[in-house]
C-alpha cells in the first residue's frame, strides 16, 4: 500500500533535484513529483511524495515538516484522498466510526431564474418594454 504525503508551501523557482536530494537523506524510498502549472511549466507551490513505509511517511513528515528550504518553510502532511469523505488523519485516531454529513452544495447555477430577469440587464430591459408599449402599429 502507498502513502501519499502532501508538501506545500515549495519556494518560487522550485528545483526538484535539489529537493530529491532532501528527500534522499531521509530515506531512498521516496518518489516525490510536484505539480506544475499547465500554461507557465511553474512549480504551483506544492507537490506530493509517496512511499510504501509507514515509517517512512512518518519521517519525512517529522524531519521535513517546518522545515527551511529556500527562504520557504515547508509544510508536509498526510495527503487527503480527493474520492473519500473520511481522511487518514481520522482513520488514524480514535474517530474511526465518525460519519461525516452527506449534502449537495450548489455553488453556482446555469439555470435560469424564472422569478426575475438578471439584475445586470433590468435597466436594458425596462427600456425595450418602453419602446415596445410606445410602438405605434400601422394598419
Amino acid at each position: 500500500m502507498s502513502i501519499r504525503i502532501y508538501i506545500g508551501n515549495l519556494p518560487q523557482g522550485f528545483n526538484p533535484k535539489e529537493f530529491d536530494g532532501i528527500l534522499k537523506s531521509v530515506s531512498d524510498s521516496i518518489r516525490f513529483k510536484a505539480v506544475f502549472d499547465k500554461e507557465t511549466k511553474e512549480c504551483r507551490g506544492f507537490g506530493f511524495a509517496t512511499t510504501n513505509n509507514e515509517k517512512n511517511a512518518t519521517l519525512i513528515i517529522e524531519k521535513l515538516n517546518g522545515l527551511e528550504f529556500n527562504g520557504s518553510k515547508l509544510r508536509v502532511e498526510l495527503s487527503e484522498k480527493k474520492d473519500s469523505s473520511t481522511n487518514k488523519r481520522n482513520n488514524l485516531g480514535s474517530n474511526k466510526n465518525k460519519k461525516s454529513k452527506n449534502f449537495k452544495k450548489i455553488v453556482h447555477s446555469d439555470a435560469p431564474n424564472l422569478e426575475a430577469p438578471d439584475p445586470r440587464w433590468a435597466g436594458e430591459l425596462s427600456k425595450l418594454k418602453d419602446l415596445l408599449a410606445n410602438q405605434k402599429t400601422l394598419a
